[in-house]
C-alpha cells in the first residue's frame, strides 16, 4: 500500500504565549525541576496541577498548585501535598511520579493514578481524595514494569476499568485492565499497539492525559517514543476508542500532532520532550486545556478544539484493518 503525505499540517495544539507557566524558580521550597502535571478544574473553577517535582536527590514527589484562570496567579503549597511513604509503601522507595488525575462521580472523589518506583522498576499506584490535601493510598496496583495509566470515570460493564502501559515479552503497548473494587485487577486487553519500522510511534507508546469522553467515543492522547542516534524523541498521537469496550480502536492517526519545536521542550534535563498528563475542558465543553512536561524542566500549556481534533482523526486516521497492512 502506498501513502501519500499530506501537503500541510494542522496546528491542532497550539502553545499559549506565555509557555513554560511553571518553572523551579516559582516553587516556595527548593527544588530541581517540576513537570508532567495532572490536571483538573475544582467545584468553584480553580484549576489545580498535580506537580510532578523533582528534587536535587533525583527523587519525585507531588505538589499542588492552584490558579483562577489555569495560566498564571499560581499559588503552590508551600510544601509537598503528597510524599513517598516507603515506610508504608515499599513500592514508592524511589519516588512518585507522572500523576494522572480523574473525578469519579459514583465515587464523589478524585482518582490519582501515579507511578510508583521501586527497586523492582516502575509500577502502577493509585490514590483517592476530596481535597488534594488527605489521600487514601491503594497502593500498588499494576506491578513493575508499569506505568502511563489513567483511571476512567465511570464504570464499564460494572466494572472500573485501568488504562496502562506494561512492559512484557509483547513490547510496550497500551492495555486496559478492568477490576470490581479498585484493587483487584484482571481481564488485560490489549488496547494500541506500538507500530513497527519506521512509524513515528513505533516500538514503544503509552497514554498521555486520561481519555476524553465524547459522543463519538474515548478521545485518547498518547505519546509515542521514536529513539534516534541522539536520544529518545516524545510526540503525540490521537486515538478514539468505542465508548463501551474502550480496548476496541476505531480510528488511529497515522502522524503526530505535536513534538517539541519550542526552546523550552528542545533543551532541558531531557531534551525534545512534549508529555501531557492532564487536561481541563472549558464551560463549552469543547476548548481544551492541554497541561504538558517540557524536557523535563518545566509545565506549559497548549490548547486545542475536541471538534478540531475529531475532524483531524476522521481526515487523517486509519481503520483497524488498514492499520494493521501498515504493520505487515
Amino acid at each position: 500500500m502506498s501513502i501519500v503525505p499530506p501537503t500541510s499540517y494542522a496546528d491542532l495544539l497550539l502553545r499559549h504565549p506565555a509557555n513554560p507557566i511553571l518553572t523551579g524558580k516559582h516553587w516556595p521550597y527548593p527544588i530541581n525541576s517540576v513537570f508532567n502535571a495532572g490536571a483538573t478544574r475544582l467545584a468553584d473553577g480553580t484549576t489545580l496541577l498535580l506537580c510532578r517535582v523533582e528534587d536535587r536527590r533525583g527523587l519525585s514527589h507531588l505538589c499542588a498548585a492552584r490558579s483562577a484562570n489555569g495560566v498564571d496567579g499560581w499559588v503552590i503549597d508551600s510544601e509537598p501535598t503528597m510524599m513517598p511513604d516507603p515506610k508504608n509503601y515499599p513500592e514508592e522507595l524511589w519516588g512518585i511520579e507522572d500523576p494522572r488525575i480523574t473525578f469519579v462521580p459514583e465515587l464523589e472523589q478524585y482518582a490519582v493514578t501515579y507511578t510508583s518506583y521501586s527497586r523492582g522498576g516502575p509500577g502502577v499506584s493509585l490514590a483517592l481524595t476530596k481535597d488534594f490535601k488527605k489521600f487514601e493510598r491503594y497502593g500498588v496496583i499494576m506491578s513493575p514494569e508499569d506505568k502511563d495509566s489513567a483511571l476512567l470515570p465511570r464504570k464499564i460493564g460494572g466494572f472500573w476499568a485501568l488504562i496502562h502501559r506494561p512492559v512484557t515479552s509483547l513490547g510496550a503497548h497500551m492495555w486496559i485492565s478492568y477490576s470490581p473494587d479498585l484493587r483487584h485487577w484482571g481481564s488485560h486487553r490489549l488496547m494500541l499497539e506500538a507500530r513497527r519500522g519506521a512509524w513515528w510511534d513505533a516500538n514503544k507508546i503509552g497514554l498521555s492525559p486520561p481519555p476524553i469522553e465524547t459522543s463519538r467515543g474515548w478521545l485518547v492522547l498518547y505519546h509515542g517514543v521514536r529513539h534516534t542516534p541522539s536520544g529518545c524523541l516524545y510526540r503525540l498521537g490521537l486515538a478514539l476508542f468505542d465508548l463501551e469496550s474502550p480496548e476496541k480502536v476505531l480510528i488511529r492517526g497515522d502522524s503526530w500532532i505535536f513534538g517539541p519545536e519550542a526552546e523550552y521542550e528542545r533543551s532541558g534535563d531531557v531534551n525534545d520532550v512534549v508529555f501531557p498528563c492532564g487536561y481541563t475542558v472549558d464551560p463549552d465543553g469543547d476548548s481544551l486545556n492541554i497541561y504538558y512536561g517540557a524536557a523535563d524542566c518545566a509545565i506549559a500549556l497548549a490548547r486545542a478544539s475536541i471538534r478540531e481534533l475529531l475532524t483531524w482523526l476522521d481526515a487523517n486516521g486509519s481503520c483497524e484493518e488498514r492499520r494493521r497492512d501498515q504493520d505487515r
